[in-house]
């Protein structure tokens, strides 16, 4: 019996490593099973800067760092007495050359009239030359009387064309100067949350001077690095899954991009061990859907691990940890 005892303990031990490389093989050496890649990440969302487009003074600001906002609502506004000045007197300068627009026209008709009667007067003499009734000055003094009225015809028409691109341009600065006080009104360019408040009431900014910066909402997502032969595996629209530090549920994400340069990347590529120090950044997106089901609850900057599905999966399921997704709606006690 002692005999055996060996054997029996070089038996478990053969099998143990056994058991342990297969476990290695199907876990990926790294407790992942084959057919899906991990990185670590955080959640990340595009900062939106809102900034006035000319220089100005702050008149208000209704936003606070934290708030949730959505698109188009109305985060602060710039001073803008001088502009709503400037707007009056040139919509004074409108009324204006509309009054010196009417008053052409009237003077047109009047020309006209004037050339009518003037003609008359023409055909009335030349017809009395005709028999003899009538001298030749006289066919002369109409038709000069009849060519000075043509000419102030074309003199009316002609101011009337000036009056009318006069008002033009004052139409065109009551323009200029609505779009600018709009512009003063400055709101959100996206949904999101209020990260930074840069400026306070009273504050003079140059142009493009920011106010606040927003995290858009509409592009959530967490960047991973993955080793090259992974990358090479994976492609835009891949299904992935994020678990957050302390959420018991897993996200839904796919891949939207990934970097076409790795990151890291040694002077001079010449072994296959060299190659496999390559990684490639790959960005890993949330569903808007989902988002906008969750606004209340998103939160940038929290920890976690993502899981990619690699084109060699063949449908195998996903690791333990992601298994539970997040529900389509939020819990009802928030």
């Amino acid at each position: 019996m002692r005999s055996l005892r060996p054997l029996i303990v070089v038996t478990v031990l053969v099998a143990a490593a056994a058991a342990i490389g297969w476990s290695l093989y199907v876990n990926g050496g790294n407790g992942v099973p084959a057919g899906f890649a991990t990185g670590n990440g955080r959640v990340e969302a595009d900062q939106v800067d809102v900034s006035t487009k000319a220089a100005g003074r702050v008149a208000q600001i209704m936003a606070q760092e934290g708030d949730l906002v959505e698109q188009g609502q109305l985060l602060a506004a710039m001073d803008v007495r001088e502009l709503t000045a400037q707007l009056n007197r040139a919509r004074a300068d409108v009324d204006s050359a509309d009054s010196a627009v009417n008053q052409a026209k009237a003077v047109i008709e009047q020309r006209r009239s004037e050339q009518a009667l003037a003609q008359q007067e023409f055909d009335r003499a030349t017809g009395l030359a005709e028999r003899g009734v009538a001298s030749q000055q006289v066919v002369d003094q109409a038709a000069a009387e009849l060519k000075s009225n043509v000419a102030a015809l074309d003199a009316s028409i002609a101011a009337l064309h000036t009056q009318e691109r006069t008002a033009d341009a004052a139409r065109a600065l009551v323009d200029l100067y609505q779009t600018q006080i709009d512009d003063a009104q400055l709101s959100a360019p996206v949904q999101g949350r209020v990260l930074y408040r840069l400026a306070q009431p009273g504050e003079v900014l140059a142009a493009g001077g920011r106010l606040l910066t927003l995290l858009d909402f509409g592009q959530v997502y967490m960047e991973v690095f993955l080793p090259n032969d992974q990358t090479a595996m994976i492609r835009l629209g891949s299904e992935a899954r994020i678990q957050l530090d302390g959420v018991p549920v897993a996200i839904p994400a796919y891949v939207s991009f990934i970097s076409p340069e790795a990151q890291f990347t040694p002077r001079q590529i010449e072994t296959r061990s060299e190659r496999d120090k390559l990684m490639f950044r790959v960005k890993l997106r949330v569903p808007q859907e989902l988002v906008t089901t969750y606004i209340e609850y998103v939160r940038t900057g929290m920890r976690g691990e993502a899981y990619i599905r690699l084109s060699d999966s063949d449908g195998a399921p996903w690791p333990e940890a992601v298994q539970t997704l997040i529900p389509e709606t939020p819990p009802a006690d928030g």
